[in-house]
């Protein structure tokens, strides 16, 4: 049951916001769920710790298991509830193939984004290079161009094929994350029209991140020459 289940999540972060929308996806929304600020180290509580030693979000526990890596999350939610709501692992092998592929690539795609996103964040002033700016970002452009190649031979609108799936959940919310920053939807059209069309999927509307609601990000054009 859903009531079994907790989720400590931080509004906006791509790995909470993907668990997030595979409970959605599996008609789990009766979880307790547990909004903590990054910003005021919630994520550092006693509480937290005392399920996940790392201190990181998402922490996650149904009953007494407890997954807190999101793949993880997301790959026991399709497992255990596999008969509910959407299914999230194609039939087809030949799909199933290119859904772990791409699910397990958002996990380099999300670092490359994060490498620009939040430099000034992790990198101390005085360690800062222009150098090292300028090959984060050509790294992140090429790994666009990447995504933008996927999603043009792709055999159907998602990720995977015909059918939303666990590398969708994975991958969206660093898109959304990117446009949010700027990116430039002229530049990378398969990239925006999967964005647009996703978006509107009601597990995307469920699990929006509230702060994004009420607010814009910091620096709204920081990819928009990316």
């Amino acid at each position: 049951m859903a009531t079994d289940m907790t989720l400590y999540w931080g509004s906006g972060s791509p790995p909470c916001w993907r668990v997030m929308i595979v409970l959605e996806e599996k008609n789990l929304q009766d979880y307790n769920s547990r909004m903590l600020s990054f910003e005021k180290g919630e994520h550092k509580s006693q509480e937290v710790m005392n399920i996940n030693p790392r201190g990181q979000l998402p922490t996650f526990k149904d009953g007494n298991n407890i997954v807190n890596e999101s793949y993880g999350a997301c790959l026991y939610l399709e497992s255990k509830y596999k008969s509910q709501g959407n299914k999230l692992i194609p039939e087809c092998p030949a799909e199933q193939a290119v859904m772990y592929q791409r699910m397990f690539e958002t996990n380099t795609f999300g670092q490359k984004a994060g490498d620009v996103i939040y430099y000034t964040w992790y990198v101390p002033e005085g360690e800062r290079h222009d150098s090292a700016v300028k090959r984060n970002r050509e790294a992140l452009t090429a790994e666009l161009n990447l995504w933008e190649m996927y999603l043009q031979k792709a055999s159907g609108p998602f990720i995977a094929g015909k059918s939303f799936s666990l590398a969708d959940a994975c991958v969206f919310p660093i898109i959304a994350f990117l446009f949010r920053f700027g990116l430039c939807e002229k530049r990378y059209p398969k990239l925006a029209a999967y964005y647009n069309s996703v978006k509107t999927r009601p597990s995307i509307k469920a699990s929006w991140p509230p702060t994004w609601l009420e607010s814009q990000a910091e620096n709204p054009q920081l990819l928009k020459d990316i």
